[in-house]
């Protein structure tokens, strides 16, 4: 078996093979081989214990994926192979026949391509590999249902609904789905198993809000101006293709361009350099937000790069390079959209060296005015960070659960992590470190190392397993990069503070959930957010200007698809959701499967039915299977289980069995929703919806409903009169040959449809296997 995991959790799985008294399966000797995802990068070297040279890839049965998300860019490089590709012909194809088990707590959002790359790797990239199942294309049931999403995402907000989106997305992928995942969130745990068996998640209490400003003095300019100034340089430093005379373009273009989707569009380099311009601009903005500190080291660094380029200029130097991206984050998933590219090298005797000259000096100006300005907030006058100290000196001196005084401060930034530990940690008594993705990790706790492992151990040492009889320090304050916002359980904490807001959204929540965890003691835990001492939109509309028309490259799909634009359909570049879903949080902590545009995968599939069958027990079973058909049961509607009735009908003939599609993982019954008026609560395609309706109605920890009955038995006089609940079958049956006809008429614009001879079944086609009667409450 195989282990690939990111780096910085390679101890997360270590630890389970080792002889360490941390180790609580070792008894059970477990054997296994523990690899980084990038060891799929190297052909030589050591990766812990195990020689890159010599490695078996394809004697693997078993590979385990963590944060399998890492894996859901088939991305394509000229020259080289990527990880995705050898992961899949040395370990995957190659050898023994390998079964893949992929965990990742990030959802799916709006890129449907995500999942169908990672789910080749369970079908060794068969396209066909579920035609059993009745899924004929992979690629083809994905394609389908990213045209019903993208129609979904295209609507206006009032009819862009979840119920919707799953009528739209087609039974296929949820059958695929299906098979192949099985999803758990915080709301399902909670609604399904309870607490007794795994514990209870601890309360959230209301997010606090700190806007606080740049300098006590009040000095330093607003951060609107500040933006201007930002908008205002060229960067020059970092697009030489800019200033390549037109009459040797051509030659620059032949030279770094690349081929994308096999020759059907062309990656512009010239494209690539702009798009960074712009990136550095939001970058050298969200700096500025961070701290003052850290903006002042970037802008030095460009300061001295700029200094350096015209130095070379004046010297009539034959050739400049490009820079390196070196004052990206490469934390941020929002830079990393530009990590691709070749280094680009320009003559100068083919540039425009006066214009080129004269952008840098103006750089130049501008840059060592915001520097200067920069410089003036010393610590005594960092405003934001004095905010900082008080609020962790109260809540250290008033814990919000008696004697935790542990709480984690986050920041997109290593700059300014170290910055905080160096004005902050040497007034923690309980003891403080600095965690960066640098590998600059410190403590002041002496005799504690300070590699990863260690450092968190201390931070949080029950949910480490650490022995209660070790006799090392713990710590109380724990400053932190997103290196640690995946992957690590730390609710021995309950205080969470985002020093800056990430750009997306989705970190924020990934980040809480490192405290948010199953096991924690803390009965509340807190999230503390900073933000730009201004109003939400003015924040949003800052970042609008300065990021600008951004044409980006989809590095995920880099050899798949075109060169994409920031658009309004692409979440993640829709500045006004991430006004939406900032302006939540700033009220409630969000889970991660409400940011998502559309519905969760747990909505999708069937796997709560399946726990709920595997937990009976013979006799339970064996009464299920002498219940007679038509049973039924009465039930009070609830506020969010409307008056109806939910029925399960099966198909008796063959015109009722054509009238469910042959995906439906429920096929030859329905599963159906029907209102007191005969509307459609819930259609056919959401049957996990009605199900989860029954669950719900059926296991609330009453006794039967008695007052319910007895109305049903009044208003049916003891089920003399049921027209009324004929009606609502009638209706329902009505819905799903309804439903075949649709599909019928649409395979009319299929290549090769046809419209069959019009057999739609009818009432007397069905069998009602059972049903619920769902009253109105009592008014």
């Amino acid at each position: 078996m195989l282990v690939l995991c990111p780096k910085r959790l390679r101890e997360n799985w270590t630890i389970w093979k080792q002889n360490d008294r941390r180790n609580e399966l070792a008894a059970d000797r477990l054997h296994y081989d523990v690899l980084n995802h990038t060891d799929l990068s190297r052909d030589s070297g050591q990766s812990g214990d195990i020689d890159l040279a010599h490695i078996n890839w394809g004697n693997y049965d078993l590979v385990v994926i963590d944060e399998s998300h890492n894996f859901r860019n088939k991305s394509t490089h000229r020259g080289r192979e990527t990880r995705y590709d050898r992961l899949m012909r040395q370990v995957i194809k190659a050898g023994v026949r390998t079964k893949v088990l992929m965990l990742s707590a990030t959802p799916v959002n709006n890129r449907l391509a995500d999942l169908k790359n990672q789910i080749a790797f369970a079908t060794e990239a068969n396209d066909a590999a579920l035609a059993g199942q009745n899924i004929p294309s992979i690629e083809g049931t994905i394609r389908f249902a990213q045209s019903a999403f993208n129609r979904w995402l295209a609507m206006p907000e009032e009819k862009r609904t979840s119920d919707r989106l799953l009528d739209m997305l087609g039974f296929d992928y949820f059958r695929l789905l299906d098979l192949l995942t099985i999803a758990r969130s915080r709301k399902h745990i909670e609604r399904y198993y309870g607490t007794a068996e795994t514990g209870r998640f601890p309360d959230r209490r209301a997010p606090v809000n700190i806007k606080a400003d740049v300098d006590t003095a009040g000095a330093f300019p607003p951060i609107g101006d500040i933006n201007a100034d930002i908008r205002r340089l060229t960067l020059a430093v970092y697009a030489p293709l800019r200033y390549v005379l037109p009459s040797r373009q051509d030659a620059y273009d032949r030279a770094y361009n690349q081929q994308v989707r096999g020759g059907q569009s062309v990656f512009r380099q010239l494209d690539r350099e702009e798009s960074l311009v712009h990136l550095l601009r939001v970058n050298l903005l969200k700096r500025m937000e961070s701290s003052v500190h850290a903006f002042a080291l970037t802008l030095e660094r460009q300061l001295q790069a700029v200094d350096a380029l015209i130095a070379r200029i004046d010297a009539h130097e034959e050739a400049i390079e490009e820079l390196s991206i070196t004052d990206l984050d490469v934390d941020d998933p929002l830079f990393e959209t530009l990590g691709v590219g070749r280094s680009v090298r320009v003559l100068l005797a083919d540039a425009d060296r006066v214009r080129w000259r004269q952008d840098l000096v103006a750089d130049h100006l501008l840059l060592e005015a915001l520097l200067a300005a920069a410089k003036t907030i010393t610590p005594e006058r960092d405003a934001k960070l004095a905010a900082l100290r008080r609020f962790i000196a109260d809540k250290q001196a008033a814990p919000f659960n008696p004697g935790n005084r542990k709480v984690i401060v986050f920041t997109a930034f290593a700059d300014t992590a170290a910055y905080l530990y160096r004005e902050l940690a040497p007034a923690i008594a309980g003891g403080a470190a600095l965690v960066t993705g640098a590998g600059a990790n410190k403590t002041t706790s002496k005799g504690l190392r300070t590699d990863l492992g260690s450092i968190l151990t201390a931070f949080s040492p029950r949910s480490k397993s650490r022995p209660d009889d070790v006799n090392e320090p713990e710590i109380d304050l724990l400053i932190a990069t997103d290196v640690i916002s995946e992957g690590q359980n730390l609710q021995d904490c309950d205080c969470l503070i985002n020093y800056d807001i990430h750009w997306n959204p989705v970190r924020i929540v990934q980040r809480f959930g490192r405290i948010d965890r199953l096991g924690s003691r803390n009965a509340e835990i807190q999230l503390v957010n900073f933000w730009p001492n201004m109003d939400l939109d003015s924040y949003i509309n800052l970042e609008r200007r300065v990021s600008g028309r951004m044409v980006l490259l989809d590095v995920s799909a880099t050899g798949e698809e075109n060169i994409i634009e920031a658009q309004s359909g692409d979440t993640m570049n829709d500045l006004d959701y991430r006004r939406r879903q900032l302006e939540t949080l700033q009220t409630t902590v969000i889970d991660l499967e409400d940011l998502s545009s559309g519905v969760s995968i747990a909505d999708l599939t069937l796997n709560d039915l399946r726990v709920d069958l595997a937990g009976l027990n013979a006799d339970e079973r064996a009464e299920l299977g002498r219940m007679p058909l038509t049973a039924h049961a009465v039930v009070t509607a609830t506020p969010d289980i409307p008056a109806g009735a939910i029925f399960c009908l099966r198909a008796e003939t063959p015109a009722a069995l054509a009238a469910i599609a042959v995906a439906d993982p429920l096929r030859p019954h329905v599963l159906l929703h029907i209102g007191e008026d005969g509307g459609t609560l819930l259609p056919p395609g959401q049957a996990k919806r009605v199900l989860d309706r029954l669950k719900w109605l059926g296991d609330r920890g009453r006794a039967v409903d008695e007052a319910a009955w007895q109305r049903f038995d009044s208003e049916t006089r003891d089920g003399l009169s049921m027209e009324h609940w004929r009606d609502m079958l009638a209706g329902a049956v009505g819905v799903v040959t309804g439903k075949a006809e649709e599909r019928a008429v649409a395979s009319l614009f299929s290549p090769g449809g046809t419209v069959g001879g019009g057999d739609f079944a009818g009432i007397d086609d069905w069998e009602v296997v059972a049903w619920v009667a769902v009253l109105p409450a009592d008014e």
